[in-house]
């Protein structure tokens, strides 16, 4: 028996590597010596259309290969191999090799409904984000929990039925009636002011872009439950005070994205109006002749409707509504008002909800405009993603210029917590390059937390070494790095509301806060971490991340372990072809002692 074998990541086997471009082909080969194999066919079908089955041609030594055009549209294209074979006596049967489900290699099949599809990512056109987005470093603020700046510390327009805490020390928490809805919402008092006067400490730290959650007009402190589209929540200050804010950042240098909170409304909204806040006859909950009523799905009126996973605070709006789609992205629309003041983009709040022809409506209008990007929250592998029984066009063009990383965030929990392998790690990360169009895959938004998720420094057990390696991974990862607010102080919590506590100024923990910055800081005096070519080395119990371009490179080492590794090069992997040798790694690394929890970085030319 000869040797049976394809892995679309050596490219000997396909190339190019990874997403192709609508229009452009494909070589594959298939590489099938055994004995009785008299043909192989690449059998590919553009998904939802017929498929293609093309005869290979034979090469040297059992190597069989072709070429495809993917000019059949966007899309996934999905393919595995039929090995025909011609038995001893002339007998003709079929075997066919697809995906392992395990890294990129494949296995023979006898039975076609047991053969796993490899995948390739067809997009229409490269996904170019404005070039001061690949060179920023993002710091996200809860605008509520990061500093009040009136100097008498009062808070701007406190709403009816609430509590403001009684020192900014105490933690969250809530008051809900047995329903588990909450009764009164909890404000600390950040604002504008708050965050213009800050600007000398996010500077220090080394970010220069912020991602905002939400700052429009509501009932809560999250303010994911919309009341009004065009103003701004008084608590947090008035319009005026916002644009004094944007222009501020801007004259020192950093970009802002806001919340896009598109997929529901607060049901005490004017749009929607249950308590009748707004007035008689506004909103939806009035009355049927609102022009707010066909934004919404009534079950039985008024009191049974669609809400967001079923949260009746969070009325679900029909984003197909004509009326609804003009609001936010037409000429005079929601986008419109918030683009022309200077916003830098958005980021769209939970895209699985919002169909693809509405984020194109919004991507369309945001082209109108000179440098803005538009992110959405993906919490998946985005090439691939399902949504409602639809195949997701997130990535394909026209639509989102990335997604938030948080498999970055999984992986790195896991892996400092030794839940996974450094092996693990590069199969994760490798997959994920290989289905995402190389411009999505640099666009991502990394994170290793957010307001929907638990502390980082909690998830790691209060570990300021795994912390460092964390931010590590955060910054030298391919994307741009996002820093949840107080991560860097070494905030920590667990589930909402625990993970959004007030900043701990004046008690900043100054060992995560030299951490955080230490690696800012290599990311912004090294390109390569910005936009460098990116592979993954591993051994059994390490991690490098390489960054290279035609002549230089940094190479990132971590030890996951609470013991010290003396690095032996002859050890290392990778499941892609590097511009450094197991000779040169050797040169660079060899008996290189790691200590626990630690990391080793190193510079170099590649042609030394």
């Amino acid at each position: 028996m000869g040797e049976i074998y394809y892995n679309p990541w050596k490219s000997a086997y396909k190339s190019p590597f990874g997403a192709i471009q609508e229009g452009q082909s494909a070589r594959f080969g298939f590489l099938g010596a055994d004995s009785g194999i008299d043909q192989v066919y690449l059998v590919i079908e553009p998904e939802g259309q017929k498929a293609y089955r093309i005869k290979m041609t034979p090469q040297e030594n059992g190597f069989f290969q072709t070429e495809f055009a993917f000019t059949d549209g966007k899309g996934l294209y999905f393919y595995h191999f039929e090995l025909e074979y011609l038995s001893a006596n002339q007998q003709r049967f079929t075997r066919y090799y697809g995906w392992s489900g395990e890294n990129g290699h494949g296995e023979v099949r006898d039975y076609l409904k047991e053969c796993m599809n490899y995948q390739v990512t067809c997009y229409q056109k490269a996904e170019k984000a404005p070039d001061w987005y690949r060179q920023a470093v993002f710091y996200q603020i809860f605008p509520d929990r990061f500093f009040n700046g009136n100097p008498d510390g009062h808070v701007n327009n406190p709403k009816e039925n609430t509590f403001l805490y009684g020192d900014l020390r105490d933690d969250p928490m809530y008051i809900k009636d047995a329903q588990g809805e909450v009764l009164r919402w909890d404000f600390y008092g950040g604002n504008f002011a708050g965050i213009q006067a800050k600007i000398p400490y996010l500077k220090e730290l080394g970010v220069n872009a912020l991602y905002l959650n939400p700052i429009f007009e509501a009932r809560s402190n999250h303010r994911y439950d919309t009341a009004d589209y065009l103003k701004v929540d008084p608590i947090l200050g008035t319009e005026a005070e916002f644009q004094e804010l944007l222009d501020t950042l801007h004259q020192e240098g950093f970009r802002v994205i806001l919340d896009g909170v598109f997929s529901h409304v607060g049901r005490h909204s004017r749009y929607f109006n249950y308590d009748g806040a707004y007035g008689p006859g506004v909103g939806a909950y009035q009355d049927i002749k609102s022009p707010y009523f066909p934004w919404f799905t009534f079950l039985n009126y008024p009191n049974e409707y669609r809400s967001w996973w079923g949260v009746k605070d969070l009325p679900e709006v029909n984003k197909e509504n004509e009326e609804f789609q003009r609001f936010i992205y037409g000429a005079k629309g929601v986008l419109s008002k918030w683009n022309q003041m200077g916003l830098d983009g958005w980021r769209l709040d939970v895209a699985d909800e919002l169909p693809d022809e509405f984020i194109a409506g919004i991507r369309n209008n945001l082209d109108h405009y000179e440098d803005k990007v538009l992110l959405g929250e993906v919490w998946e592998d985005a090439s691939n993603k399902v949504s409602y029984g639809v195949r997701r066009q997130y990535i394909l063009g026209d639509h989102l210029h990335g997604v938030m990383n948080y498999p970055l965030r999984s992986a790195t929990i896991d892996f400092l917590m030794e839940n996974c392998s450094p092996e693990d790690i590069a199969l994760v990360f490798t997959r994920l390059q290989e289905n995402y169009p190389r411009e999505v895959f640099y666009n991502s938004l990394n994170n290793i937390g957010t307001h929907d998720t638990e502390r980082i420094l909690s998830q790691l057990e209060g570990d300021y070494e795994k912390l460092s390696l964390a931010f590590a991974l955060l910054v030298t990862f391919p994307g741009v790095p996002c820093i949840y607010y107080g991560d860097e102080a070494g905030l920590t919590g667990g589930k909402d509301p625990d993970n959004r506590k007030f900043f701990p100024w004046g008690r900043v923990d100054e060992t995560c806060y030299r951490e955080c910055r230490k690696w800012l800081a290599l990311r912004k005096e090294n390109h390569l971490l910005q936009g460098g070519e990116f592979g993954l080395i591993y051994s059994e119990r390490l991690l490098g991340v390489l960054r290279y371009d035609e002549t230089q490179f940094i190479l990132t080492v971590l030890n996951p372990l609470g013991v010290e590794v003396i690095v032996s090069a002859k050890d290392f992997a990778a499941f892609r072809e590097l511009p450094l040798t197991r000779e040169r790694l050797a040169e660079l690394l060899e008996g290189q002692r790691i200590r626990a929890h630690g990391s080793y970085v190193i510079e170099g030319e590649l042609s030394e």
